[in-house]
């Protein structure tokens, strides 16, 4: 097995030690901001009290409101002459959830991005095609400092104008790409309605993330664009990707424990929950020095899987992003997060690449209309295979989630697309009755 840093290869007591150390370091860099001087201030707390990675529990959460409270400069943990890079939480309105790095953390967060891509084969002098939106969301300038670090010739392609992506694919040999799914979907669905077999592209590896998806969706894309891939998960207020990843064994993604401290807790209570049971994954930063961040609630669904990976390495691994805290919505006092409904829909042959959860009421009663693109071979087929069509998917949606959907089959292309993070649900019931 080949490794990019000699941290992946650190024993469970050597990463458990490292934690320890690393978290006692981090709260005393912490105590230099306004907010953790005024935050641990009222616990009494201070880093003599943390002995070892599991005295995290004594910290209190940081939350995204209290992120955005501390704005601009209450969270900084370092003289302004030593920030050197800002970044904003894409998805924020308002006041901005704002994220600042030292040049040492820029350098630590490209290290950290190089491991994740070496991890899964690519290597120096590979060409390397980022699909991302650039600017203040991290998934643009994080994984390209990670591609150029690793040595690869990092292609800067930004998002949109998918026939310039498609000639940049061929005529530099792209071997791998960044790509968030939703538009990973549209640009295979392109080339399927174009007749270009995928296998005729140089690509080879993908690198998802951004968007919570399903296994399904990640087997589409592959099967579409001829790759594999390999799910990513980061947020900006960890430093944006490089946080977790896939190995070549895809058995869940790999936390570097090295650099973040992990946990998942009960939403509800905030304790913590047995290993293999779902909760909200819960972030400590070890390593960065401009803004260092405790017990950060992400809001984000997954767990810790159980056992060893195959693989060799000991950084505990968590499953895919099974949707947010704040993702879920109730009807007729059903609890239903969207990924439910599209693990369903991508399972159907029949259906396309995009969809749009609709909340409605209708005499006084909460209704799920889903609207459903159906591929253009299966859309021309008669009314009765299409009713029939209708029917399964709302049977197979009702037996997941409780709750029967009124399901509506529309045409190929006809419904919006983003350049950006897809939105799949629409929330049009009355605010005030709203769950």
């Amino acid at each position: 097995m080949e490794y990019f840093d000699p941290a992946e290869t650190w024993s469970r007591d050597a990463l458990v030690h490292a934690q320890g150390v690393r978290l006692r370091a981090i709260v005393d860099r912490a105590l230099r901001s306004p907010f953790y001087r005024e935050r641990l201030g009222k616990t009494g707390l201070s880093p003599g009290d943390i002995a070892c990675a599991e005295d995290v529990g004594r910290l209190p959460f940081t939350t995204k409101d209290d992120v955005r409270a501390a704005y601009p400069w209450g969270m900084t943990a370092a003289p302004r002459e030593d920030l050197v890079r800002l970044h904003v939480s894409s998805g924020t309105t308002g006041v901005p959830v704002a994220v600042y790095h030292t040049q040492d953390d820029v350098d630590a967060w490209a290290d950290l991005m190089a491991r994740c891509l070496h991890m899964v084969g690519i290597r120096r002098g590979d060409v390397f095609q980022n699909i991302a939106g650039y600017g203040l969301f991290t998934g643009g300038l994080g994984i390209h400092y990670g591609a150029e670090r690793l040595g690869c010739l990092t292609i800067p392609a930004g998002t949109g104008n998918t026939r310039r992506q498609l000639r940049l694919l061929r005529d530099m040999q792209v071997a791998a790409i960044h790509i968030i799914p939703s538009y990973a979907l549209y640009l295979g669905a392109m080339l399927m309605d174009e007749g270009v077999d995928p296998r005729s592209l140089p690509v080879r590896i993908a690198l998802i993330g951004a968007e919570p998806h399903t296994e399904e969706v990640r087997q589409r894309i592959e099967y579409l664009l001829g790759v594999k891939a390999y799910n990513s998960y980061g947020l900006s207020e960890m430093n944006g990707p490089g946080v977790a990843f896939e190995c070549l064994a895809q058995g869940g993604l790999h936390v570097w424990e090295d650099a973040f401290l992990a946990e998942i807790v009960n939403p509800e209570t905030g304790e913590p929950v047995p290993e293999g049971e779902i909760g909200e994954l819960v972030m400590t930063t070890l390593i960065r020095r401009g803004m260092p961040l405790l017990r950060y609630r992400t809001r984000d669904l997954t767990r810790f899987l159980p056992g060893l990976c195959a693989c060799g390495r000991r950084h505990r691994r968590i499953d895919r992003i099974l949707g947010r805290v704040d993702d879920m919505f109730i009807v007729k006092g059903c609890n239903i997060y969207p990924l439910q409904i599209e693990q369903i829909l991508m399972s159907f042959p029949e259906v396309g690449e995009t969809y749009l959860i609709i909340l409605e009421q209708a005499e006084n009663m909460d209704q799920i209309r889903v609207q459903v693109e159906i591929r253009e071979e299966h859309f021309i087929e008669d009314m009765r295979a299409l009713h029939g069509l209708q029917r399964k998917i709302a049977a197979r949606i009702r037996d997941e989630i409780l709750v029967t959907p009124k399901i509506e089959l529309v045409e190929p292309k006809s419904l919006p697309r983003a350049e950006g993070k897809a939105r799949r649900v629409e929330d049009r019931r009355p605010a005030l009755t709203r769950p």
